[in-house]
């Protein structure tokens, strides 16, 4: 349904995560390689970072494709940050297509990404989303629960929607937390940093995949895969 990518580690440029790998986000915009559901994603698109000295995200976000965005594309090279999260979206059918429905969304201090899809009817009622789709529902009831609740919000939203996937990608400047639930999931651990995304990249060998229903925490100390079962005992 979408692809998402987030960084945590040395400041990157824009276009280094996003543009330039030969896999990358871009390029999973119009030929990912292991995306299980959709074929494109041609929906839209986002960007949120964080700043030295800023508490709060910056974000670009658009209902165009990635491809289809020179301005972005001219910029990117020049903005750099340690901590990232993107996305380029596949619509759920019946969603609305605008700018407030790509990925990441914020409270104004958390980014979050949501890839899968959800039953909006099983979500409780929930305030501030920033669309109707629901993706945005289900990020406002993440970030209304905050991310100490993430797995147990997964795992409850699961289990009210059996069909659902919830891989969700969340960064608060200081941290990355990620859920899989229905869909890949995969890491890579630099010298640098720690990158998470939907699919890799690039095809270095050092990648790995992140088992179902997990929870993954990335901190500038390391990275802690939880099974998420085991969370909600």
């Amino acid at each position: 349904m979408c692809r998402h990518l987030a960084w945590l580690g040395r400041p990157r440029t824009l276009a280094s995560l996003v543009l330039e790998p030969p896999s990358s986000l871009l390029v999973q915009s119009y030929a990912p390689r292991r995306q299980r559901y959709g074929t494109v994603n041609a929906d839209g698109w986002g960007v949120g970072f964080y700043a030295p000295g800023r508490p709060e995200p910056a974000r670009w976000r658009s209902a165009r494709p990635l491809w289809g965005d020179p301005s972005f594309a001219s910029v990117a090279p020049v903005l750099s940050s340690g901590c990232v999260v993107a996305a380029v979206r596949s619509a759920t059918v019946g969603m609305p297509l605008e700018e407030s429905a790509a990925a990441p969304f914020t409270d104004g201090r958390v980014l979050l990404s949501h890839n899968g899809r959800v039953d909006r009817a099983v979500l409780p009622p929930v305030r501030d989303a920033e669309s109707t789709v629901d993706s945005a529902l289900l990020a406002a009831l993440v970030l209304d629960r905050g991310l100490d609740a993430l797995a147990a919000t997964v795992a409850e939203v699961g289990a009210a929607d059996p069909a659902a996937r919830l891989n969700l990608l969340a960064a608060d400047g200081a941290r990355l937390l990620a859920t899989t639930w229905g869909d890949t999931l995969s890491v890579l651990v630099t010298d640098e940093g720690t990158a998470l995304a939907s699919e890799p990249w690039d095809d270095d060998p050092a990648w790995r995949d992140v088992p179902d229903r997990h929870l993954v925490e990335v901190t500038p100390d390391g990275l802690t895969l939880t099974p998420i079962g085991a969370l909600r005992a």
